[in-house]
């Protein structure tokens, strides 16, 4: 359990999938929320759900009642992807933030992916970063445009693996039909469950620690046939049969991920934020996940 925080307003970019769960547990605790989504559909969801919501893309900027509410904010934070233009919040609205400061914390969702391949080796925060392909430099430039934003308040990088929790995990995978069991001798990616990453960001928010980059994960690093597998067992259900990488016929984003090796170490994370995981590894959660 992470150190209690007192967090007035958060502001998000973004209201994703692992920003959405970090909210949800601050709104428990009377947290004001403002956050961004990219339709008036869901803004007006969003809106009944007791979330001040304003619409945002790099082609609609905030409006005045959105830059407003950024203003108010106390905390930040940005799970918006770059694009092949670079960090679209930063374009549009580093001077509203950099106006609106001085923000207690800010974070920024980056990825694992800013390390490149490091051919199964381990990598902490001091590794170079050598992204192995395009999209993993957006996240470089993307990183490095918001620590530009240090004047702003205290900016942080949480550097994630592979996400999972409910809903999206390899046991709603199975259950859907669309596992597979593609196996690249030797290739293995590092996860973290969706309690963990909210239980990192409100540590690192209870411990602001200006220009700290974070990688997120948990502790065993795993080739990914084993987790369908595990999920599969658990389900009581036959594996898919095994592909080779070279026979499987999978979308150019898929190949990239398989582009990078390596596993991610999370020393950071437990040594300076005082964080113990809530899933150490992929079995117990899914485990878990299965029962609930």
């Amino acid at each position: 359990m992470s150190d209690p925080v007192s967090i007035p307003h958060l502001f998000v970019f973004g209201l994703g999938y692992s920003a959405n769960a970090f909210a949800a547990v601050l709104r428990e605790t009377g947290t004001r929320i403002s956050a961004t989504c990219r339709s008036a559909e869901k803004q007006a969801a969003l809106i009944a759900q007791g979330i001040d919501a304003h619409v945002f893309d790099r082609d609609h900027p905030l409006d005045d009642a959105g830059r407003a509410a950024l203003d108010q904010a106390s905390h930040l934070l940005s799970s918006v992807p770059p694009d092949d233009q670079g960090d679209p919040v930063v374009d549009l609205h580093a001077q509203d933030i950099l106006k609106a400061a001085p923000f207690d914390w800010i974070g920024y969702l980056s990825t694992t992916g800013v390390y490149g391949d490091c051919d199964g080796d381990w990598v902490d925060e001091t590794a170079p970063m050598a992204p192995s392909g395009m999209r993993g430099q957006r996240r470089v430039d993307a990183e490095a445009a918001w620590f530009a934003l240090a004047p702003a308040g205290p900016v942080h990088s949480f550097r994630l693996a592979g996400i999972y929790g409910p809903g999206r995990s390899a046991l709603d995978t199975v259950r859907q039909g669309r596992a597979r069991r593609v196996v690249k001798p030797g290739q293995v990616f590092s996860r973290i469950h969706i309690d963990d990453i909210t239980n990192i960001l409100l540590a690192s928010a209870a411990r602001p620690n200006p220009g700290a980059a974070y990688n997120c994960c948990d502790d065993e690093a795993a080739p990914p046939q084993d987790v369908i597998t595990y999920a599969c067992d658990l389900l009581g259900v036959t594996p898919p049969p095994e592909i080779p990488f070279e026979e499987a016929d999978l979308s150019p984003m898929a190949k990239s991920f398989y582009r990078d090796n390596k596993r991610v170490s999370n020393k950071r994370i437990k040594e300076e934020l005082g964080v113990t995981l809530r899933w150490p590894n992929y079995r117990d959660a899914l485990t878990a996940m299965l029962s609930s």
